[in-house]
Parts: structure tokens; sequence; C-alpha cells
């Protein structure tokens, strides 16, 4: 959202049409290209970006749909039901009624600033949050390399990608190692393509232009450096995306709602035609009679619910941000409350995420100077992604004082998935080469002929001597990787992932990563909430199991990745739910996991933080990663946590059962009190010679009781309120409204008697009376059912009950005022107003023990 000091300011426009792009550009060589775009080797110039930054705008698909304050305000007139009451204003002022025509008009436009100024500042709040999770890139500016922002980078510019890395824009290869995209997004392709320098067809298709990459594809493996072509919307993505303006699926909270539309949208429509087909029959005025029809209509609707909805998400994402969570989509806060498994890897959030390399040791287990210096180089000649064990290898390296020499870097072979290791050709001062491999066990152990100091074979015995040391070692909760090497010819082409064959196994690297000292709590914390705590790793099944039993997790039941592939869908769906740990999987498994769990009725919550996460992220109904993941982890991702806690995260599942329970209690409060209300005029329109309320009256009842509406998105919370997952119930909400609406019904009636009986009301002291009880009726009705606690023992929020108290005292005083004669209020005698306030307080009694019947009946299920 922008300021108000830019509110008739015009929205900088990207011209992304001015990018110069030469056709079939993936066709040309490279230096050409890069000649062409004014650029080379070492990138652009600061002062080069900055101007073609200014002149094509910043890489973003969304920077041309950034809401103004004046689009947001127009955007308050796009509901029917103000369109509605516009058009009866303008009849009104047709047909010479203009005190109605011009309170109706004034009543609207009070209700529509009031959700506009609410929806203003939650949207500026958010905005402001969301800026503090970006997506970077490594960009050569001056031939340095610099980390900046993604929607900085421009045409020209030379940016460095590893695996990991989501491509911020469009662009051909200038150097790749072992690199492989996943652009399944934009050409259907089941597995990472590989690209590699070198033009192409100029007539070559998106999946056969193996020098380009495309924006919002993602780095599987390997490294490349990327000149970018084309930016922003004139991107294929982007072209794509502007084509299709796809939105995200809606979360069940948002289709619950939609659901609630509905059903609102029957009764009124069939009120509306009956209250106005029978009001006409009975030669009422047509033009009062349509006015009463309609506004009825929108007394029955809670017309402020979008605006409610936004700022109790707003809040929620305020309070959450404070606890360090940042909300990256807002609508997912209440999927967050109704989350029920929480699935996540082990490291940095059941343990420390603090890694220790605890030894490395040779084929017999015994301490090896020679393993640690392999594994030295090779953690310091890698140039993927940057992870905590190559960081604890150099670490203990660097505290035992091993000297690498003159050994320095020839070549690599990057890490991948599938081969789960990594591999780094060094040379030592003479020229001799050598190919250092590290990575998975089991992996590793498969290219090795011969093993230990001596080389000797690598016979059965051995490989049975490794696989006991392994499983012992694993058991005891250490993370074992392999190390092995061979020595290899020079030569002036690429190594490549056939020459990681006919190694020497040298030894182990035993990492350590204890459990948190606080876990333990937290997971029964969790237990508590309804959210059963669930382990999904690459890490062998030993170790995982060790992890879970630490932290006490209950019934640990474990899967491994191969098992998984043996079982079908129906059968997965039936052991998810009773497995607790899932090991050795890989990103597509976890992705079954999920999918598994979703089908039994689960609301899932993933948290990951790598390359292999993406999938899972964006498969389950909460995404969560934190913000030192990878970009593409961080973009999959509905909330980012400022550092690896999962007690940071049970109190965002707290924040988030508390803004669906605020967003609820609004709309139990309205549709009890509105749903009643609205019955009772219809129907006292029926029997009554005149209307029982003016339509501006009607209006200045919804309006006044939408005042203190909008601060129940900051009330209190009971604690029940957020011990378990909520859902969504539409026939819950269907069967309150009925009963709730019923009562005050009830009690309308009884102000009908109270009214024409008793003080033998005019139409206008009727009209004033009826006002009086049917808005204090609404509005202590707030106090009453936002707890399913007996009131008194339930605090509301001092902005609620402050404003409830405000509208109150002004509605007392309103008959009394000397404009009231313009709503067509009259002043009222002692005894009858005082009625209305005893009827109001007999209201709340009734309705408290209602609502004890209701909760008792309804066996305290859900709500």
């Amino acid at each position: 959202m922008l300021h108000f000091s830019r509110l008739f300011k015009h929205t900088a426009k990207s011209d992304f049409s001015q990018q110069v792009v030469p056709q079939a550009y993936w066709s040309l060589p490279a230096e050409q290209l890069m000649t062409q775009l004014g650029s080379g080797a070492l990138g652009l110039t600061k002062r080069k970006a900055a101007s073609r930054l200014k002149q094509y705008g910043p890489n973003a698909l969304k920077a041309l749909k950034r809401s103004t304050a004046i689009g947001l305000f127009a955007n308050q007139f796009k509901s029917p039901l103000v369109l509605i009451l516009i058009v009866a204003s303008i009849i009104s002022l047709i047909a010479a009624e203009w005190i109605d025509a011009g309170m109706v008009l004034v009543i609207v436009v009070g209700s529509t600033l009031l959700g506009f100024a609410q929806e203003y500042i939650a949207g500026n709040a958010i905005e402001k949050l969301r800026s503090k999770v970006t997506i970077h890139s490594l960009v050569l500016r001056d031939g340095q390399p610099q980390t900046l922002p993604s929607d900085r980078v421009v045409p020209g510019d030379v940016v460095r990608l590893s695996a990991g890395s989501l491509i911020p824009a469009d662009g051909v290869v200038l150097e790749a190692r072992d690199f492989f995209i996943n652009q399944a997004v934009l050409t259907g392709e089941t597995f990472p393509a590989e690209k590699r320098p070198g033009a192409t067809g100029a007539k070559d298709g998106l999946s056969e232009r193996s020098n380009c990459v495309f924006m919002g594809t993602s780095v599987g493996s390997g490294t490349a450096s990327v000149l970018v072509v084309q930016t922003g919307k004139a991107t294929v993505f982007g072209q794509i995306a502007g084509k299709l303006a796809l939105r995200p699926p809606l979360t069940e909270f948002e289709r619950g709602i939609q659901r609630f539309g509905y059903l609102l949208t029957r009764i009124m429509l069939a009120m509306v035609v009956v209250v106005l087909a029978i009001n006409i029959f009975m030669a009422k005025p047509a033009i009062a009679s349509l006015l009463f029809a309609l506004a009825l209509a929108v007394g029955l609707t809670p017309e402020l619910l979008p605006a409610i909805v936004s700022i109790t998400l707003s809040h929620g994402a305020k309070r959450m941000a404070k606890l360090g969570v940042i909300v990256r989509r807002l609508n997912s806060i209440e999927n967050l409350g109704s989350m029920d498994v929480l699935c996540t890897d082990k490291t940095g959030t059941l343990t420390a995420g603090v890694v220790q390399l605890d030894g490395a040791v040779d084929t017999e287990g015994q301490p090896s100077a020679a393993v640690l210096r392999l594994a030295g180089i090779n953690a310091k000649f890698q140039s993927g992604l940057a992870n905590p064990l190559d960081e604890a290898v150099l670490a203990a390296a660097s505290k035992a004082g091993v000297d690498f020499g003159d050994a320095h870097k020839v070549d690599e072979i990057p890490y991948d998935f599938v081969r789960k290791c990594l591999s780094v050709v060094a040379a030592d001062a003479t020229g001799a080469r050598t190919l250092i491999t590290k990575g998975a066990l089991d992996n590793v152990l498969a290219l090795c002929t011969s093993a230990g100091a001596d080389a000797g074979a690598l016979d059965d015995a051995m490989r049975k001597r490794i696989e006991a040391h392994y499983e012992e070692w694993s058991a005891q909760g250490y993370r074992v990787l392999g190390v092995a090497w061979r020595k290899v010819e020079a030569r002036s082409s690429s190594y490549t992932r056939a020459d990681e064959s006919g190694l020497c196994f040298a030894g182990f690297l035993l990492f350590l990563d204890p459990p948190k000292a606080d876990v333990r709590q937290t997971v029964i914390d969790l237990a508590a909430r309804g959210v059963q705590l669930k382990i999904i790793t690459g890490d062998n099944q030993k170790v995982a199991r060790h992890v879970a039993e630490a932290v006490n997790l209950p019934a640990v039941n474990v899967m491994t990745g191969r098992q998984l592939n043996d079982m079908g869908d129906g059968a997965l769906m039936h052991e998810a739910a009773r497995t607790t740990v899932f090991a050795e999987v890989d990103p597509n498994q976890k992705e079954r996991i999920i999918l598994a769990l979703q089908k039994t009725g689960h609301v899932v919550g993933y948290m990951g933080d790598g390359i292999n996460d993406a999938l899972a992220l964006h498969t389950a109904d909460v995404g969560i990663s934190v913000d030192t993941a990878v970009d593409v982890a961080k973009d999959a991702a509905d909330f980012v946590l400022l550092r690896k806690d999962l007690d940071i995260l049970r109190r965002g599942i707290d924040e988030g059962r508390m803004t669906f329970a605020n967003t609820l209690k609004y709309i139990l409060t309205t549709i009890s009190a509105n749903f009643g209300n609205m019955f009772s005029m219809a129907a006292a329109s029926i029997f009554l010679p005149f209307l029982p309320l003016l339509a501006s009256q009607i209006l200045l009842n919804n309006f006044m009781s939408d005042i203190p509406a909008t601060a129940i998105a900051g009330d209190r919370v009971d604690a029940e309120w957020v011990a378990k997952p909520r859902r969504w119930d539409t026939v819950f909400i269907r069967d309150y409204m009925v009963l709730f609406g019923l009562t005050s019904s009830v009690f309308d009636f009884l102000t009908f008697g109270a009214l024409l009986w008793l003080f033998q009301a005019a139409p206008e002291e009727f009209r004033t009376g009826w006002f009086l009880e049917s808005l204090m009726t609404e509005l202590v009705i707030a106090l009453v059912v936002r707890t399913r606690r007996p009131f008194y023992r339930s605090r509301p929020g001092t902005l609620l009950l402050v404003t409830t108290l405000a509208v109150i005292a002004v509605a007392l005083l309103l008959p009394y005022l000397p404009f009231s004669s313009i709503f067509g209020f009259v002043p009222l005698p002692a005894p009858l107003l005082l009625s209305m306030v005893g009827l109001t307080v007999a209201y709340v009694f009734a309705v408290e023990f209602a609502k004890k019947r209701f909760y008792a009946r309804a066996g305290n299920e859900n709500k």
C-alpha cells in the first residue's frame, strides 16, 4: 500500500517493452550477445545497472499491481450490497424522497470509510512485514560479486547460481559445472534439465534450449554463471503469468467463508423478495418498501466481514512478527491454527543445529589425521551450497592444525540428490592429482573397490566391518559420512561422474547434533494443542529413531524410503498416520507422505529449509521455512521463521488460532443478532400498519454496531480457543444463527408487545424504542457470545469494551439530540426508556442460558 502522502501520485511504471532483446537470442554466441547487451564477463558497472533499473523498472511480475489508496477506496464500492444501496438511493432521489436518500448515502459512505481505513492500515503493516523476507541473487557489479535483492537484477547482469538458487530472470549460460535446473513449472519435464554453454537452434522450444535458464525455475545441482537477457514481465514466466493471472488455491478458511456467503445470500434474497412483495401487496409506499427490503438485506449481511478478516489477519501477522514469524501469505494464518500434523526435519528444529565433527576415523574406527585432511580438502574447495557439515569439518581441521600445504583445486563434481556425494579434484605442489569424494556412506562405498591406508581389497569381510561400525555409531545418534579417494591423471577436459569409480575407502566422519535442551517440553506443548509431530528426513533410520526417542516422541514407528517405494497410495494413507519417523526419503517421497496425510483429513504443516524441501513446502497446507533457508525453500513457504525454533512455531500456532477465533467471533456476533433482528423486522412489517424501522434507521443501526465490531480483531482469546485445532464448520454456524437468532426474535416480539400494548407508542416512538433495544442487544451480544465461558468470567479486550459502552451511551442520548428528527427519532418517556434497558439486560441472561445449553448439546466438539 502507498502512504497518504503519495495518494495522488502515479505509481512508477516499468517499461519492459523497451528491453532490446535480439531475436532468438539463445542461438547467438555468448560473446555477440554480451556485446549487444553492453555487458561483459565481469558484468555491468554499478552506474550502468542503476540506469537500466530506472529505465526498465524492478525485476518483478507485480510491479504494476501495487494498490494505491484511491484504488483500495474504490474497491470498497465493489460490494454488491453497497451498489444495491446506491441504486436504491438514486431511485429515492428520482422519487423526490430527499431525506431518505441522503441518510442512506451518508451511512453507506461512513461504512465504506470505516472499512477503507482499517484495510489501508492493515495493508501497510503487512507490506512492511513481507519486505523483511527478500529473495537475493549473487550478481557481478564492477567485476565483484554482490548479494542484491533479485528485483534489482537488470538485462546485462552476470549472475552466479548454485544449488538452491531461484533463477531471477531469463538468460543464457556462460559457464556451468554439472548444472541442472528444475523447469517443470514451464516445460512440464519430470526430471531436472542439464544446462551448458553453447548456442542452440533459433527455432528450438523451451525444453530444447539447453543454454537457457528461465525466471521462476530453480537450481537442483551444480554451479553456473548466467548472462541476464530478459527481466520482469518480459520473461517467459512473466508473459505466461500475465496471461493467466493465476490465483493461489483457496485456503480451508476461505472456502468456509465462501460457503457462509452462499448461505447468507440465499436467505437474504428470499427475505427481500418476500418482504417487498407483501408490503407492496398491502399498499404500503413502494419506494419506502424497496428501501426497507434492501436495508433488511444489508442489515442481515456482515458487510464488514472482508475488512474484519483483513484486520484480524493483520493483527495476527504483526503479533507473529514480534515472535519471529514472518507471514508471507496472509490467508495461511488460519491454516496454521487448523494444523494438526507438523512434519519437520530434525536438524535445527529438534536438534541444536550446531553440528560438530566428533571424529574422523579410519576403517578400524581409530582417529585418523589422513581422513580429516582428505575431508578438509573436499570441504575447503567445494563451491556448492554452504552447509554446516563442511563448516564443521573445516573447524575441526583448523583446531587440529591440519596443513593443506600447496593443495589447490583443479575441478569439482557437484553434489546432487541422486548420488548423495560430492567430489573435488585437487593437485599438490608436484602436480599430482587426487579425486576426493565425501557423502552418504552407502553411496560412497558403492564407488569403492579398496579400503584402508594400505588400499586392501574391499571384500565382504571388510564391508561387514564397515557396516557394523556404521550401525553402532548411527544407533548412538551420529550422522556418519564416508570419505574415499583415488589418484587421477592430469587432463585438460573436465572430470565427470564417470571418474567416481575404483575409489579407495579412507574412513568415516562422525557428526553430532544433540537434541535441544527445551525441545521435549515443546513437543509436549504441541501434543497438548492437538498437533502431532512427525520427522521426515534423508538421514538413516537409526539416527532418526535415536533423535525421536531422545525428544520423547510418542510411539516411535519408523518407515524408510525403500519401504515407502514398495507401498501403494492406499496402504500409505493407512500407515502414514501411524508412523512417527520417515527416514532415508527423497523429495518426491516427502510429497507423497504429505498427500497421504491430507487425504485422511489432516491439515498438514511442513517445515524445511533445503532444496529438497521445496516440493513438500508447496504441497503442504502450511509451508514453513527459515530466514537462512535456500531461496527456493523461502519462496515456497507461507511462513518464514527468523530462527529455526519449534517453540517459536508453537507460539505462532497459538496466534493463528487466536486470529481464527476473533474472526469467528465477529461472524457469530453478527449473525446471532442480525438474523434475529431482521427476521423480526420482516415479520413486523407484515402485521404493522407502518414500517417498524425506516431504511435510514436500519442502516444507522448497522453502522453503529459495526464500530465496536472492528475492535474484535484485538480481543482477548480464552485458553480453550487455542487448546486444539479449529476447523471451519458451516453447519455449526447455521445452527448457531437459528438458535440465537430466534432467541433475539423472542425479545424483539416482547419489545413490540411492550411498545404497542403497554406504552401504546405512536409510530415514531415505536421506531425509536425498538431502534434502541435492537442496537443495544446487538452490542451486548458481542460480549456474551465472544466466549464459551459465562461472560462475566472472560474479560473482553479493552478497546472492544470501551467502544461498546461508548456506542451504547451515544445510542441512549441519540433521541434527545437536536438533530434526531432527521433520522425520524423522538424523545422517549423515562419508563419506556428504562423498559428497553431492562429487556436488554434480560436478553443477556437468556442468551447466556441458551449458550450453555447449545455447547452442552454440541458435546463441546470443535467449538
